[in-house]
C-alpha cells in the first residue's frame, strides 16, 4: 500500500509541477559528483520521493528523512523499507528550535528539499537555512526544488507562469491524477494511516500557507546564513533549484 502511495504521490506531485523529475535529475546529477557514500539530509521529505531517488541513483548514500506530517512519514517508513539501515526517518517540525538536535552525530554532506519550504514564512525559513548550514560540513551543499514564484517586478513572467500552472494542472488531472486533498483521502482507506489523520490536522490547523517568496529573498536569506556560495542549477520559469555551498 505504501509504494502505491509514493507511486500516486508522485503523479499527483506531477501535476502541479512540470518537468518535475528534470528537477530531481539535477539534484542528483550535483550528488553525483562529490562523495560517493554521501550523508543527505532531506528536508520536509515527505513520502519520501526525493529520497527514494537519491538512495537509488547512490548505492553508498545515506539519507536521514524529516518530516513533521504523520501520515506523509507513514507512507515513507514503509515505501523506503527496502532501503534498510542506509535511511534514517525522524519526525520532527522545522519551525522548533529543538529539531538540528534530533539528526545525529557529524555533519552531513547536503541538504536537499522538494516543493516543501514555501510553508515557511520567510522568518522560519532563513532559520531553517542557518540551522541547515550548522549542519553541513565544510563545502557541503544545500539544494531547494521549489516554485519560488515571480511576483509584480515581473508581471508577463507571472502570468506566463500562472497560466502554464493551470495549464499543467488541467492536463495532470484530466490523466487522472489525484488532487492533493484527493491524495490524503486516499491514503486514509490504509487503517493505519486512517489513525493519523486526526494528528495530522491537529499539527496543522493553525499554519495557513504564506505568501510565496522570490527567488532572490531565498538566496539573500541563504548568504545571511552563512553560505559562501549561492545560486540556481535548474530553472523552468518559476519552478527552481536553488544552491549553496558552505
Amino acid at each position: 500500500m505504501t509504494q502505491r502511495l509514493l507511486s500516486l504521490w508522485d503523479e499527483q506531485q506531477s501535476a502541479y509541477v512540470a518537468h518535475r523529475e528534470n528537477r530531481f535529475t539535477a539534484v542528483l546529477d550535483v550528488l553525483s559528483l562529490g562523495s560517493d557514500d554521501p550523508h543527505v539530509l532531506d528536508l520536509a521529505c515527505g513520502p519520501g520521493a526525493l529520497t527514494q531517488r537519491v538512495l537509488a541513483a547512490l548505492p553508498r548514500a545515506t539519507v536521514t528523512a524529516v518530516d513533521y506530517d504523520p501520515v506523509l512519514l507513514g507512507v515513507a517508513r514503509g515505501a523506503l523499507l527496502p532501503y534498510g539501515d542506509r535511511v534514517r526517518i525522524v519526525e520532527a517540525d522545522l519551525i522548533s528550535a529543538g529539531w538540528p538536535s534530533l539528526i545525529g552525530p557529524g555533519p552531513v554532506d547536503a541538504v536537499v528539499s522538494s516543493t516543501a519550504l514555501h510553508w515557511l514564512s520567510p522568518d522560519q525559513l532563513l532559520a531553517v537555512y542557518q540551522d541547515a548550514a550548522a549542519l553541513l560540513r565544510p563545502g557541503g551543499v544545500l539544494m531547494n526544488a521549489d516554485h519560488l514564484r515571480f511576483d509584480n517586478r515581473s508581471p508577463t513572467l507571472l502570468d506566463l507562469s500562472n497560466r502554464h500552472d493551470e495549464r499543467t494542472q488541467r492536463n495532470g488531472f484530466a490523466a487522472g491524477a489525484l488532487d492533493y486533498t484527493a491524495w490524503y483521502d486516499e491514503a486514509g482507506r490504509d487503517p493505519s494511516l486512517a489513525a493519523l489523520l486526526p494528528e495530522r490536522e491537529k499539527r496543522f490547523a493553525d499554519r495557513p500557507p504564506q505568501p510565496l517568496a522570490p527567488l532572490d529573498f531565498h538566496l539573500a536569506a541563504l548568504r545571511t546564513a552563512g553560505f559562501a556560495e549561492t545560486g540556481t542549477i535548474w530553472q523552468y520559469l518559476d519552478d527552481y533549484v536553488v544552491f549553496a555551498r558552505r
